[in-house]
């Protein structure tokens, strides 16, 4: 083989080499995926194959309805894979050298639930634990501590209905709902009253709930990051969660 095959043969693997670099480092964008009805049900199923149990079986939930409390159940899924329940945000930003850049930010330290009394959700309130959101950054995640949402001067976020939520009629195995959810929300100190729209389905003896809002940051006094590698950050995010439930009474 000449030697001018072989240079060509070479410049030809360092142009696909760095061509993969630039995509991996650079234009690709491995942020997780925004919540869903199908993820949560996807992860359902896992959870379920994996215990040798079926997610919808479900014949006590079937058979009693749906009246009772139902509470956030941290034993379903793992946080790892975000198969389990989670709150969390996702916000646009420009960074130095890598460009345009989804951030996510998740914890699976959500508690409470909700009340339902025949085909209305009478009451309903979450807490999130702030203090416990990590993303794909170390320095991210020290930066919104004392930055932006501020965690350690603001470590819980809420939101309580203030309003019942009517379900029309008493959903059956397997159908996906959609429904509006009115009340307060507490975010960085700030409570201001709000509408998710929330998408559920129950599975079994569980009922897997997932919604997202976009919240602008001045409704919540929340200052956009400052740093030497954040060249801009959207002046809004997007809260969302994904919430496995179960009855307790």
């Amino acid at each position: 083989m000449s030697k001018k095959w072989i240079v060509a043969i070479v410049a030809a693997v360092v142009v696909v080499v760095a061509g993969f670099g630039v995509w991996y480092f650079v234009i690709r964008d491995d942020s997780p995926a925004a919540v869903s009805i199908d993820r949560a049900s996807d992860a359902l199923d896992d959870v379920a194959r994996g215990s040798g149990s079926s997610g919808s079986s479900g014949s006590s939930s079937s058979s009693a309805g749906l009246d009772g409390t139902w509470t956030v159940d941290d034993s379903i899924g793992s946080f790892a894979d975000f198969t389990s329940s989670f709150a969390g945000f996702r916000v646009q930003e420009e960074l130095a050298s890598i460009g345009a850049k989804t951030a996510v930010g998740r914890t699976p330290d959500v508690t409470g639930g909700m009340t339902i009394d025949g085909t209305t959700i009478t009451e309903a309130s979450f807490e999130v634990d702030m203090t416990t959101l990590t993303t794909d950054s170390g320095l991210r995640d020290n930066a919104i501590r004392n930055q932006a949402i501020e965690t350690a001067r603001f470590p819980t976020a809420t939101f309580k209905t203030t309003e019942p939520i009517e379900l029309g009629s008493i959903p059956a195995e397997g159908q996906e709902i959609t429904v509006d959810a009115t009340g307060e929300l507490t975010l960085h100190g700030v409570t201001k009253t709000v509408t998710i729209p929330l998408t559920a389905k129950r599975q079994g003896d569980v009922i897997a709930v997932v919604g997202s809002l976009e919240v602008p940051f001045s409704d919540y006094s929340i200052s956009q990051p400052r740093a030497a590698a954040v060249l801009s950050v959207d002046d809004k995010g997007v809260m969302e969660v994904q919430l496995f439930l179960t009855r307790t009474s």
